[in-house]
């Protein structure tokens, strides 16, 4: 099963590494192995949180999000999107940012492709950095069974019941960013508010769809079918057509979210478009999509029960990183490192929360049976 499900990934590192190689030779294949890691290392918590949005999907729109969702990750994010931006801010027709783009120049000399870049990054910044935040106070702030860092997040669900709360505070937070941060606050407050519409808009859609699916086959199927992994909702109650459609909008737009940061930090390594597109997209984007599908396949969210708060919790922090750029400059290093630990303690946890309940002769998917007192985590 694993061969399967990342065989595809090992194919295309192969064909990436050799394609970089045949571009610039070796100095390429160095770069674009460089970048790759780089990805793979520092997004784990990107795939554990979009397998807590694919294992809402039919296996129709989870094949969706491996196939054509890599053609948006690769071409979308790593190649189209930097040039966009720079176009955008530089008031440059595609062709000329596209020729900007293959120039070589030094990143931090003005004019370039990758100095364009980076002075772009506030709004860059401000527009995921608000999806994200968003998302995280929408999760914080709802009423769940399993808590992992009980003593914070039981008194957030308390104030979540306040409504839209989530929508306030982050208005709130942009509107102070902008105005203590941005050297253009006008320009940050455009960024970042567009940032919360595409999440209410999307994340709204694809709930709306998903309700009335549901409703659908509860009216002519047994909703409460037992699922067929033993884990995890039923397949009979999986996302499907409009719903599955606007899920994938969603995920790949909170991909895309993640992204951000690695996508700029790349231009540290190379400004070469291509060599970027290789590295971070058909390697690093790969990998990814098929750990996220392992993490579904594998039930392993179900399992270790803390990594779906873990994750959570990282995008808070990677929102608060992002929200900080806005006026400083923060590694991507360690923004990945962050996630990496906030979701390697939230695995731990979760173990040890199996081993107790192994102790005790109960499974790891047996949670709604638990005591009170073992339902949650710190």
């Amino acid at each position: 099963m694993n061969l399967r499900i990342f065989g595809l990934s090992y194919t295309v590192t192969v064909l990436a590494l050799v394609a970089a190689f045949f571009y610039g030779g070796p100095e390429a294949l160095i770069l674009c192995a460089i970048l790759g890691i780089l990805e793979i290392s520092l997004s784990f918590d990107n795939a554990v949180v979009n397998a807590t949005v694919l294992e809402r999907m039919s296996a129709f729109w989870q094949r969706i999000f491996l196939t054509i969702g890599i053609l948006i990750a690769v071409f979308g994010m790593r190649l189209v999107f930097p040039l966009v931006i720079v176009g955008i801010t530089a008031n440059l027709n595609p062709i000329e940012a596209l020729s900007l783009a293959f120039e070589r120049g030094d990143p931090e000399e003005p004019g370039t492709y990758g100095f364009l870049l980076h002075e772009a990054y506030p709004q860059i910044a401000a527009f995921g950095g608000m999806f994200l935040f968003l998302l995280f106070l929408d999760y914080m702030f709802e009423e769940r069974e399993i808590t992992w860092l009980t003593w914070l997040e039981r008194p957030l669900a308390k104030i979540g019941q306040l409504s839209r709360l989530s929508v306030v505070i982050a208005v709130v937070v942009l509107v102070v960013l902008a105005n203590y941060l941005a050297t253009d606050p006008a320009v940050v407050l455009v960024a970042g508010s567009l940032g919360l519409v595409t999440y209410l808009l999307v994340h709204g859609l694809g709930n709306f769809f998903d309700q009335a699916s549901q409703a659908q086959l509860a009216d002519g199927e047994d909703s409460d079918a037992p699922s067929t992994n033993g884990r995890g909702p039923s397949q009979l109650v999986k996302a499907t057509g409009k719903a599955g459609f606007f899920l994938f909008l969603y995920l790949e737009v909170l991909d895309a979210a993640f992204s951000f940061d690695g996508v700029i930090g790349a231009f540290a390594i190379t400004t070469d478009p291509i060599i970027i597109a290789l590295g971070l997209g058909l390697i690093g984007a790969m990998f990814v999509r098929s750990l996220t599908v392992y993490l579904v396949r594998k039930g392993t969210l179900a399992d270790y029960v803390y990594l779906e708060s873990g994750a959570h919790w990282a995008i808070g922090a990677l929102s608060a990183i992002l929200l900080i750029g806005i006026g400083y400059e923060v590694n991507e290093i360690i923004t990945g490192l962050l996630g990496v630990a906030i979701i390697g303690a939230a695995f731990l946890s979760s173990v040890l929360r199996n081993r107790r309940l192994a102790a005790e002769g109960v499974g790891p998917g047996k949670a709604a049976d638990e005591p009170a007192a073992d339902r949650t985590g710190v």
